[in-house]
């Protein structure tokens, strides 16, 4: 996948348990640029605290948390 600044990536993680979620997110986000956006998409019930402690932990943006049918929305920037 190759990525540009300012580009936005959905990462589709529903049905994967604690603690998959971060860990695929962690090593998606590792290759992209800088300003990249990826929206997390995950059904998960740990990821509301998980995404949001990886992003402090890792120094990525965290731009938004959303509740949506299937579960969470999170929208991270890369740093």
């Amino acid at each position: 996948m190759t990525s540009g600044s300012g580009e936005t990536i959905t990462y589709d993680l529903k049905g994967l348990k604690c603690p998959l979620p971060v860990l695929k997110t962690r090593k998606r986000m590792a290759a992209l640029a800088s300003g990249t956006r990826v929206l997390v998409e995950t059904t998960d019930p740990m990821a509301v605290i998980d995404i949001p402690h990886f992003c402090q932990e890792s120094g990525n943006r965290l731009i938004s948390t959303e509740t949506v049918e299937s579960g969470h929305r999170f929208c991270i920037e890369k740093a």
